[in-house]
């Protein structure tokens, strides 16, 4: 009975099978993509939310992690500030429960506001299907899905 209310407990949050583990493909101090409509062009990843990591190791995040970031392009008002965002693609390949491979093109994120609400209302690009499942709002906005 317990390994039941266990396996619920692991799909309840993403992780099912061998594959649950994605590989952490961006580290501090990685520049991503903005791909929402907030007038923000490009992040720098200041801090991976809730790593808990080792000493001198870069925190990392993966596809579908909360992550700090720090506007580095974009329009007047938001540049030089701290936001938090969600990884949505990322270059490192990873893999999925069902033994398939995913990779991206780049590496990016969407800009959300602490309390998990998207700040942008649109999502340019495919966004994938990891980060989907994690974030409701996201998928609603997302208009493709991989």
């Amino acid at each position: 009975m317990a390994a039941k209310a266990k396996q619920r407990a692991l799909v309840a949050k993403g992780m099912t099978g061998h594959g649950a583990k994605i590989s952490r493909g961006v580290s501090a101090g990685t520049i991503l993509r903005c791909t929402d409509n907030t007038g923000a062009r490009e992040l720098r990843l200041v801090q991976a939310m809730g790593y808990k990591g080792r000493l001198r190791r870069y925190p990392s995040a993966a596809v579908g992690d909360r992550i700090t970031v720090s506007v580095r392009h974009g329009t007047p008002d938001m540049r030089k500030k701290i936001f938090q965002a969600v990884v949505v693609r990322q270059r490192k390949p990873y893999r999925r429960s069902d033994g398939a491979w995913i990779q991206f093109e780049d590496n990016a994120a969407v800009i959300i506001t602490p309390d998990g609400e998207m700040k942008g209302s649109e999502i340019r690009g495919p966004v994938a299907k990891e980060a989907a499942e994690r974030w409701p709002r996201i998928a609603s906005a997302a208009s493709i899905i991989i």
